[in-house]
C-alpha cells in the first residue's frame, strides 16, 4: 500500500511539472485555441475569484450615529453630516445600517438626499435633485423609493424587489441591513451614477447625462449629499470626502455627559430599584461630540430617600465607561425625579368620556385598508383607582393607555390599561359618516399663470360639524415642483391650525404627527405632470374623537388615479373644525368653473 501511494504521488508531481512548463515563456496551457468549454471554465473561475466589493480609495474614519437607536426616528428628523461632492469627483461612504428587527415596513431604512450647494435651512436657495432610498419595489406606481424633479425612476436597478402587503410590510426588508457601501459618482463623462450595496443587495442609478447645476452661482458646481434614516439608525464609519464640520475620530473617548431616557414617573411601592429602572437608557456624549445610547445593564442606579416609603425620590445614575468600553478616567452622573406610589389594585370608569360616538368615511383612497383604526378620545372621562392599601383616587388620563378603535360600524370595547397592567373597559359606537359636497369661494384660487406666492390667497373656511364629511371637487393646475399643488388647511374659527397637508404627501402642525399617511409616488416627475389639469376630490371628516381625516382622489391627465390620505390628524376640537385651501405657484378651479380649459406652459 505504501508503494502504491508513492507511485500516485510521483504521477501527480510529474503532472504538476508539466503544467508549469507549458505556462512558461509566453506559452499558455489554456490559450485561445483551447476548446470553448475550457475557456468558459477559466472565465468562470476568474470571475469567481474577483473581489465583489469595490476598491475604495482614500477612506478616512468618520464615526458617529445618525438616528435614535431605539428605532423611533421619523423621516426628516435625523440627518447625517453634509458631504460636498465637486463635479468630476466621487464620494464613497461606509456605514452600518441598523434596521428594527420587529418592524418590516418596507420604507423604514434610509434615503440618500442629493441637493445643490446650500444648507437645507436656506429655504430661498436650497433645492433638491431628489431622494434615493435603499429599498425598491416592483410596483413603481404605488410604492415610493425614489423621488425628486431631477432623478428619474427608469434609470434605477435593484437586485431585491420588495412586494409590500396591505400593511406596507415585507420581511425581505431586513436584507437591507448590515454594512453598507455608498457611492455617488460624478467622475464619469456624461453620466451620473449612484450605488448602494451591502454585499447581498445592490441598488444602482445610472443617469446617462450629467447633473444640471442648480446653484444660483454658476461657478459653483458642487452638490451636497446627506443621509436620512426612518425607523432605523446609521452608525457611520468611513468617508473619502471630509464633511462640513470635519470628521469624527474613532479614537477612544471619555464620556462627558448623559441624558436619561424612559425614566418612569411613578414606581409602585416595594419595587426593586433596578427592576423599576430596567427600561431606562442613557444617551451618552463623549469627547469630540460622539454619542451612544447605553442600556440599563451598563448603568449604576441609586435613589435618595427610602424606596419603601411613598413620595418623591431623586434617581442618581452613574456611568464610567469610555466609548470603547474601558474604564473612564472620570465617571459621569445624571439625575432624575420619580415618585414611589401605592400600587394600583384595580381601576373603574366612574365618568364616561364626553364623546362616545365616532365617525369614519370610506372613499376610494381608503377602501382597501384592512386594519384601519381610530384613536380613543378620553376627554371628560374619569377613572378611579383602588390602591393596595385600600385607598382610592382619580388617575390622570395621561397616565393611562388606550386600545385603538376599529374603523367599522358597531359598538367597540376600548381597553384602558395602567402602567402596572390593571385594566378596565369602556364602550364607544362607530358609525359611517355622511358626505355633503361644498363649493368654496372664490371658485378660482391663484393666478392662472401660477405666479401666486405661498400663503397669499385662501378660500373661505368651510365648517365640518362633528360626524360629518365635506367634499370639494376641483381642477388642479400644478406648478413646476411637487409642492406646487393644492394645500388643505385644518383650523378652528380663530384660525389656530390643527394641521396643514399638501398634495405631495407632506404636512405639518400640532396634530399632523399623529396621522397615518399614504400617497407618496414612486415617480414624482410623472405624478407632477399628471397633476397639471387633474380632477381632484378632497374629503374632510370630523371623526368626533378629537381627530379628523383628509382623503384625496386625484384623476391624473395620464389616465391614472392617484390616492392620498391623512387619517387621525388630532388636537381637533370636534365642535370647531374648519378647512380651507391655499396654493403655492399653482391654481385651482372649483365647482362648475372647473369645466373651463386652462393651458399652463411648463418651464
Amino acid at each position: 500500500m505504501k508503494r502504491l501511494k508513492n507511485i500516485v504521488l510521483a504521477c501527480c508531481t510529474a503532472a504538476a511539472g508539466l503544467l508549469a512548463l507549458t505556462s512558461c515563456e509566453g506559452s499558455d496551457l489554456y490559450d485561445v485555441d483551447s476548446p470553448d468549454w475550457i475557456n468558459a471554465k477559466i472565465d468562470s473561475i476568474n470571475n469567481a475569484n474577483k473581489p465583489h466589493e469595490d476598491v475604495l480609495v482614500g477612506m478616512q474614519e468618520d464615526v458617529y450615529t445618525v438616528g435614535k437607536t431605539d428605532f423611533t426616528s421619523g423621516f426628516w428628523t435625523a440627518f447625517s453630516k453634509y458631504y460636498v461632492v465637486p463635479d468630476g469627483q466621487k464620494w464613497n461612504a461606509v456605514f452600518n445600517l441598523n434596521l428594527n428587527p420587529s418592524d418590516n415596513v418596507y420604507f423604514k431604512n434610509f434615503a440618500l438626499i442629493i441637493t445643490n450647494d446650500y444648507d437645507r435651512s436656506n429655504t430661498a436657495d436650497y433645492e433638491e435633485y431628489g431622494a434615493f432610498r435603499f429599498d425598491a419595489t416592483g410596483d413603481s406606481a404605488k410604492y415610493n423609493s425614489q423621488w425628486g424633479k431631477h432623478l428619474w425612476f427608469k434609470y434605477t436597478k435593484s437586485t431585491l424587489l420588495l412586494s409590500p402587503d396591505g400593511d406596507n410590510k415585507d420581511a425581505n426588508v431586513q436584507k437591507l441591513g448590515g454594512k453598507v457601501t455608498l457611492t455617488v459618482d460624478r467622475s464619469r463623462k456624461d453620466t451620473f451614477f449612484i450605488k448602494i450595496t451591502n454585499g447581498s443587495v445592490t441598488k444602482t442609478y445610472t443617469q446617462p447625462f450629467k447633473l444640471a447645476n442648480l446653484n444660483k452661482d454658476a461657478t459653483d458646481t458642487n452638490i451636497r449629499c446627506f443621509l436620512v434614516p426612518e425607523g432605523s439608525y446609521i452608525d457611520f464609519l468611513q468617508t473619502n470626502i471630509d464633511p462640513i464640520g470635519g470628521r469624527t475620530s474613532a479614537k477612544d473617548k471619555n464620556p462627558v455627559s448623559m441624558v436619561l431616557n424612559n425614566v418612569p414617573a411613578e414606581v409602585d411601592l416595594g419595587t426593586d430599584l433596578n427592576k423599576a429602572m430596567e427600561n431606562v437608557s442613557a444617551t451618552v456624549t463623549y469627547e469630540e461630540g460622539v454619542t451612544k445610547t447605553v442600556p440599563a445593564s451598563e448603568l449604576y442606579f441609586s435613589a435618595i430617600n427610602d424606596m419603601n416609603v411613598a413620595g418623591e425620590k431623586t434617581l442618581t445614575v452613574i456611568y464610567n465607561k469610555t466609548f470603547k468600553g474601558e474604564n473612564a478616567s472620570k465617571p459621569i452622573v445624571a439625575y432624575a425625579k420619580f415618585n414611589v406610589v401605592q400600587g394600583i389594585k384595580s381601576i373603574q370608569v366612574t365618568t364616561q368620556p364626553t364623546h362616545k360616538t365616532y365617525y369614519y368615511y370610506t372613499s376610494p383612497a381608503t377602501e382597501g385598508i384592512q386594519d384601519r383604526t381610530m384613536a380613543f378620545d378620553p376627554a371628560g372621562m374619569v377613572v378611579k383607582a383602588t390602591y393596595n392599601n385600600g385607598e382610592t383616587g382619580v388617575i390622570d388620563n395621561s397616565k393611562l393607555k388606550f386600545s385603538a378603535v376599529p374603523a367599522s360600524a358597531g359598538t367597540k370595547a376600548v381597553t384602558i390599561t395602567t402602567e402596572n397592567g390593571k385594566t378596565a373597559k369602556v364602550a364607544v359606537t362607530v358609525k359611517a359618516s355622511s358626505c355633503t359636497a361644498v363649493t368654496p369661494t372664490p371658485t378660482e384660487l391663484g393666478s392662472t399663470d401660477n405666479t401666486t406666492d405661498w400663503w397669499k390667497v385662501f378660500t373661505n373656511d368651510m365648517k365640518v360639524p362633528a360626524g360629518e364629511t365635506k367634499s370639494v371637487t376641483f381642477t388642479n393646475y400644478a406648478g413646476t415642483s411637487n409642492w406646487n399643488n393644492f394645500v388643505v388647511i385644518l383650523r378652528n374659527s380663530a384660525l389656530a391650525e390643527y394641521g396643514v397637508v399638501r398634495a405631495d404627501n407632506y404636512g405639518w402642525g400640532n396634530g399632523y404627527a399623529a396621522a397615518r399617511l399614504s400617497g407618496g409616488q414612486s415617480d414624482w416627475a410623472s405624478w407632477l405632470a399628471a397633476m397639471n389639469g387633474s380632477k381632484v376630490t378632497v374629503y374632510v371628516t370630523n371623526c368626533n374623537n378629537g381627530a379628523c381625516d383628509v382623503q384625496a382622489v386625484m384623476h391624473g391627465t395620464d389616465g391614472k388615479t392617484y390616492y392620498q390620505y391623512y387619517l387621525g390628524v388630532n388636537t381637533v376640537d370636534p365642535s370647531d373644525l374648519n378647512f380651507a385651501f391655499t396654493v403655492d405657484h399653482c391654481h385651482l378651479v372649483f365647482g362648475n368653473s372647473a369645466a373651463k380649459r386652462h393651458y399652463i406652459h411648463r418651464r
